[in-house]
């Protein structure tokens, strides 16, 4: 007994609680709504043994509360549908905004950009997710949007400070110059320059009693090559081999930069030819002394004397016409006068008196780069100024090294390298360009903030550059702008708007069907290279392509090694070529090259890479039709015959060149102008219906269009064939 009237008592509280969350709820006008008796099971309630007499108020209590809630959920479903207020939703703007960081501020999808973009003047085939909008454009979006917008607080940006590496001499002004008892003596860095072919490796071959020559693919020689010739004297020359095909002018002018003095190579029998006349004005630009090395003496037809004639042309003087510049005879090939050219370097380089600083930081140029698969990155340089050795902390580029091994070039490991020095260097996190100076600094957090520094200006001068093409776009865009809006000056402003409105949207729609039917006639490229000189020639060389409108030349990578995985995926993503100079791919790359229908050209000689880009080329461009005369025949009567209700115009011809055949297709000419090309529909001998008409034979013909002929007409037989283009790109050799 005493149970159940705890039970009640409980129950009688839990009711009194329900009550005042009713009374509360009413009080804030939430239970407006007609009551719905619900069941017990329906409520938390339900479960608990109520008495009899307290179930009609249970139920009530139940649908009041459950009503409640019911309301309480829409009118929070409804909260959250309903928009931001304005004010308390402004967009933060900023000057330089791109339209996907706008739409972001916006909340908006890019999408909705380029919809508001309809209403303006932008050009929206030149709008992309990373272009920059003026300030008005961003203001006016917003506008659109039915948004308002707020000026971001403007971050006082400190200007940053230079932390380049320089050389040590223009540090300061008010640094005193090196001391003479510091400097000593230095090996001079001799480049050996001239035309394709005229020797210049077989020189250097002899002076080094080796066979660089024979191993260079064609017998051409390629790269550049630095090189230390032992003279019988005890003196050391730094000899720099410089390629003397017309795609590596590059690397000819970067051989000069950093040399002391070069050695013109000249074939006796051809003389001064094309790539000769550019080693001449590389050495001018330079400053260098000359060394005229005459080769191929031995030959019969060699003309030394011509040689020289020929170079009083180009401002090179011999001393036996009163000049200044040594002229040796020899024969590479043969091991003639080499000693007296050797003799005459090594005099030339004491009257230059070649000295360089051996302590302090190290400084030096980047000859060559490449990229090793077991020692990673890698350069050939020559230090001008310190000594290299393990461990020292390089920056050259955009790219630091810390030196973990020197190599001479032989491939032998070395300690350390002075000035004068050709070296290879291993431990570069990434490949420096060629032509990069190198700079020792004294840690690597200064090198990472040498390079930090060097990246953060190339960005900069990039965005400045991006802006002056984008600001001069706009302002061609607003010319086009204000010419449209003269045109349609005689219209309302809602006319107007709708026009342009609807012109913008039916060009953004044709948007991507154009991309696609321009993409088709596109060749996309992987280059890859053994080194960084070679890379650099293709890409020099690619740069003269002028033939966009026959096919669009598209480099979508370039870079150093074997062919990768990477460049497979590259190359089947945009539908490309992979061309590889002296470079491999192995057994399963080529295997999945051939799985994914990957095409990869590997070549040695660069100028065969060339001619295979060009017939690949060929093969992108559309076939063109050409017409082969057959037969010629002159309208001599016109008559007509009824066919049905019809009359069908007859030309009675005779054949006086060639044969018609009516299988072939007709074209008829009047005073030189063609007014028809199509078939015959019926080709007549008196009055048999005949295939072939031959040559000094009458026929009567008809076409398959109601024409009129006149007395005096040609009718021409022709053929078309389909003939593959070829490309009109001229690279230059």
């Amino acid at each position: 007994m005493n149970q159940g009237l705890l039970l009640r008592f409980e129950n009688l509280v839990q009711l009194r609680g329900a009550c005042q969350q009713l009374r509360a709820l009413s009080s804030r006008k939430v239970c407006g709504a007609r009551w719905k008796p619900v069941e017990l099971s329906a409520h938390p309630m339900g479960s608990l043994p109520l008495h009899p007499q307290l179930w009609p108020k249970h139920r009530l209590i139940s649908a009041t509360l459950s009503q409640c809630r019911h309301l309480a959920t829409k009118e929070e479903t409804k909260r959250k549908k309903k928009k931001i207020p304005l004010t308390k939703g402004e967009v933060e703007i900023r000057q330089k905004m791109t339209v996907e960081e706008l739409a972001q501020a916006m909340g908006k999808d890019i999408d909705h950009i380029y919809e508001v973009l309809l209403y303006t003047n932008i050009n929206l085939d030149s709008v992309e997710p990373d272009s920059i909008l003026s300030e008005d454009h961003i203001k006016m979006i917003v506008q659109k949007s039915g948004m308002k917008y707020k000026s971001a607080k403007l971050k006082e940006e400190k200007e940053r400070k230079n932390t380049d590496a320089v050389k040590r001499q223009v540090v300061s002004c008010s640094l005193p110059p090196a001391d003479p008892a510091v400097l000593t003596p230095r090996p001079p860095v001799v480049t050996i320059l001239g035309h394709v072919d005229h020797g210049k490796t077989t020189l250097l071959d002899s002076l080094r009693k080796t066979q660089v020559a024979a191993m260079e693919a064609g017998g051409i020689t390629q790269h550049i090559g630095a090189f230390i010739v032992h003279m019988p004297s005890g003196e050391k020359i730094t000899f720099l081999d410089t390629p003397g095909h017309a795609a590596f002018s590059a690397m000819r002018a970067r051989g000069t930069n950093v040399t002391d003095i070069v050695i013109l190579v000249v074939a006796a029998e051809d003389g001064v030819m094309q790539q000769t006349i550019e080693s001449i004005q590389h050495a001018k630009n330079a400053g260098v002394p000359l060394i005229l090395a005459i080769n191929k003496c031995d030959k019969p037809e060699a003309d030394p004397e011509r040689v020289k004639k020929e170079l009083l042309a180009h401002d090179v003087v011999c001393e036996e016409f009163g000049g200044d510049v040594q002229a040796v005879n020899i024969s590479a090939l043969k091991g003639e006068n080499l000693m007296v050219l050797a003799e005459a370097t090594v005099a030339l380089a004491e009257m230059l008196e070649l000295k360089a600083d051996a302590t302090g930081l190290v400084e030096g140029t980047v000859i060559e780069s490449r990229k090793d698969k077991g020692k990673g990155p890698l350069t050939t340089a020559i230090i001008q100024r310190g000594t290299l050795r393990k461990g020292c902390v390089l920056v050259a580029g955009k790219t630091w090294a810390k030196v973990r091994f020197l190599f001479d070039e032989n491939g032998r490991a070395v300690d350390a390298a002075s000035p004068g020095t050709p070296v290879e260097i291993m431990g570069w996190k990434e490949s420096p360009s060629a032509g990069d100076e190198i700079l020792e600094v004294e840690s690597e957090q200064r090198a990472q903030e040498v390079v930090a520094w060097r990246t953060y200006v190339e960005q900069q001068e990039k965005m400045k550059k991006d802006l002056e093409v984008i600001e001069a776009k706009q302002k061609e865009h607003r010319v086009e702008y204000e010419k449209q809006q003269q045109k349609l000056a005689h219209l309302t402003w809602r006319q107007r708007k709708a026009v342009l409105y609807k012109a913008s949207k039916q060009l953004m729609f044709s948007r991507p069907k154009e991309r696609t039917e321009m993409d088709e006639n596109t060749l996309s490229l992987i280059v890859k290279g053994d080194v960084d000189g070679s890379v650099e020639a293709i890409l020099n060389i690619l740069d003269s392509y002028d033939c966009e409108d026959e096919c669009k030349l598209d480099i979508v990578y370039f870079g150093m090694g074997d062919i990768s995985e990477n460049d497979i995926n590259l190359a089947e993503a945009f539908n490309g070529v992979i061309f590889g100079f002296s470079v491999k791919a192995n057994e399963s790359i080529k295997k999945l090259a051939d799985k994914k229908g990957i095409k990869i050209k590997l070549h040695n000689i660069i100028y065969k890479l060339i001619e295979d880009l060009k017939d690949e080329l060929n093969s992108r461009l559309p076939p063109t039709l050409v017409e082969t005369t057959v037969g010629e025949a002159s309208v001599l009567d016109t008559f007509s015959v009824t066919v049905g209700k019809n009359k069908i115009p007859v030309a009675g011809c005779r054949v006086h060149k060639g044969l018609l055949d009516r299988k072939m297709k007709f074209k008829l000419i009047r005073n030189r102008d063609v007014i028809w090309k199509g078939c015959l529909s019926s080709l007549k001998h008196h009055k048999d219906d005949v295939q072939v008409i031959k040559t000094g034979m009458d026929c009567g013909l008809s076409l398959d269009k109601n024409l009129e002929f006149s007395i005096g007409d040609e009718i021409i037989c022709y053929e078309e064939k389909e003939v593959q283009q070829t490309t009109s790109w001229d690279p230059g050799f």
